[in-house]
């Protein structure tokens, strides 16, 4: 199962970036948790300096955007 950890305050990005990794998930049907972490000591803890961020597995993927649905797809079936 992949850790799927998405990092960011709740604001209207953090909310679509977390839309769109359930989203990937759902389509390639992969078995995986996510979870939405909502306070900036932890995003530091994560390695996080910027939100939106996606962490897979311990791994810092995206930071910065919101990568779409497709971008998180292709990441997603490489790891």
């Amino acid at each position: 199962m992949k850790r799927i950890i998405i990092a960011g305050p709740g604001c209207k990005r953090c909310i679509a970036t977390e839309e769109n990794v359930k989203k990937a998930v759902e389509e390639l049907k992969i078995d995986a948790s996510v979870e939405h972490i909502y306070d900036p000591k932890e995003f530091v803890k994560l390695g996080v300096m910027i939100t939106p961020a996606v962490i897979v597995d311990g791994k810092v993927l995206f930071a910065g955007k919101v990568p779409t649905v497709e971008d998180i797809k292709q990441i997603l079936s490489k790891a």
